[in-house]
């Protein structure tokens, strides 16, 4: 199975998580938040774009095991980025939603990959113009390395070591009406 991406052609080289896999990972990174938060309430912010459904997931979970729903969000980073020239002529904004009063509030910055540590950068700095959290912690579903700048997620649903010829291709039903996790090789 191949496809393409503009200029890039990507072949599948192995399936990393299934559906049912990604839904026990996210279950386990919803309890890993209430333990860690110890009991406070939290703010998740997805990370444009698939960040957003994944807040919107863990937030069920957390409202099923703690009895109280978490202010949810979602944060588009295109214009913070530091590669805006190389990504495209004419970024795509999508929305931001910032819950008011986050001041002294735990943030919780929900993405789908962390790889080099850039689009994180950028979250933050994104993040920083709507006031000064508590704490900002970072939840992903998968590290897979490569890190050009020192962040670490303190939520991580699996870590992989990938090579720079593979990207992680995340698919959730609410934008691609398939979830799953694939490992592809560019060709």
């Amino acid at each position: 199975m191949s496809y393409n991406f503009g200029a890039m052609s990507l072949k599948l080289s192995y399936q990393l998580m299934t559906a049912e896999e990604l839904r026990t990972t996210l279950n386990h990174m919803a309890d890993d938040i209430l333990k860690a938060n110890d009991g406070r309430p939290v703010v998740l912010l997805g990370v444009q774009r698939r960040g957003v459904p994944m807040a919107r997931r863990l937030a069920i979970r957390i409202t099923e095991k703690a009895q109280r729903e978490p202010q949810i969000g979602s944060l588009d980073i295109n214009l913070y980025r530091d590669d805006l020239t190389r990504v495209a002529f004419q970024p795509v904004v999508r929305k931001t939603d910032v819950p008011p009063n986050i001041d002294d509030r735990d943030v919780i910055l929900v993405d789908d990959v962390l790889y080099t540590g850039r689009t994180i950068r950028a979250a933050l700095d994104a993040l920083c113009d709507f006031g000064r959290m508590r704490t900002i912690q970072l939840a992903v579903l998968i590290d897979r390395g490569h890190r050009e700048l020192p962040i670490e997620a303190n939520f991580v649903g699996k870590k992989i070591a990938t090579k720079d010829n593979e990207v992680v291709e995340v698919k959730l039903t609410e934008i691609d009406g398939e979830d799953g996790i694939y490992v592809m090789e560019k060709i």
